[in-house]
């Protein structure tokens, strides 16, 4: 399993991935599952990948393959982000069709992928591209788009991201979102990947490693942690509770109680 998600606010987009792949229980493996692909001052795309490793492996090596072929269409020559997610989806297709073409086990080369990024004069966006080839993208209520084991790192979202959050801020509540999945579920694991886009800034970003020992990955689970514990004990109490808390002060100051 997986876990990737994508965050678009005013001021640009957030891109973040868990590094865990498994084909069975005895056999788990590390791959970074980011990949990025930029032509300075003009445009920058992130891919986040989800599904058969050998079907997202394919469909990287091709796109790199396309940009470099001048002739062809590529994400270095689609005119805007929704060709640029249709080119993906239609190439994750054909490989799809070419493995399964060739396998006799009746394996799922599925693969799901989360695109985004910017092209210059144009707004930012991202997508969510199925493993049929159609896509979607976010939208203002839901600012975000998930793949994988996407319901421990939802409820994060939905309460904290809105379009005008502040990017930074936007890159932390990922990192929380993805900390909170690994901590319920086992296929998801570090290291997680974190890429920060300044909306217009076209410059590739700034991207982190975190493994599970990184120190500000850490301070980020121990502030969070505590944070909700903050959180829980400042819930207003139920009725009940400030009378028994009454009766006891009274007991603990020798207080007869009331008769009735």
């Amino acid at each position: 399993m997986t876990y990737c998600l994508a965050i678009k606010v005013d001021e640009g987009l957030v891109f973040a991935s868990d590094s865990r792949t498994n084909a069975g229980v005895d056999h788990v493996s590390t791959y970074s599952k980011m990949h990025s692909f930029s032509w300075a001052d003009n445009r920058f795309f992130v891919l986040l990948s989800s599904g058969n490793l050998a079907t997202t492996q394919a469909v990287v090596k091709r796109v790199k393959a396309d940009s470099e072929d001048a002739g062809g269409a590529s994400l270095r020559t689609v005119s805007d982000m929704d060709a640029a997610a249709n080119y993906l989806g239609k190439i994750s297709t054909d490989i799809q069709r070419i493995q399964v073409e060739r396998d006799t086990a009746k394996s799922n080369f599925e693969a799901t992928f989360i695109f985004g990024g910017q092209i210059a004069g144009q707004e930012p966006a991202i997508f969510l591209v199925y493993p049929q080839g159609n896509y979607i993208h976010e939208s203002a209520e839901h600012p975000f788009l998930q793949v994988g084991e996407t319901k421990y790192g939802k409820p994060i979202l939905d309460r904290a991201i809105r379009p005008n959050t502040q990017l930074e801020l936007a890159g932390r509540c990922a990192l929380v979102s993805i900390n909170s999945t690994i901590r319920s579920n086992l296929t998801v694991g570090p290291p997680v990947e974190l890429l920060i886009f300044a909306k217009d800034s076209l410059n590739g970003g700034r991207r982190l490693a975190l493994t599970e020992n990184d120190p500000f990955y850490r301070a980020l689970s121990d502030a969070w942690n505590e944070g909700i514990r903050h959180a829980l004990n400042g819930l207003p109490p139920f009725d009940w509770e400030d009378e028994l808390k009454t009766a006891q002060m009274v007991q603990e100051a020798g207080y007869p109680q009331s008769m009735g």
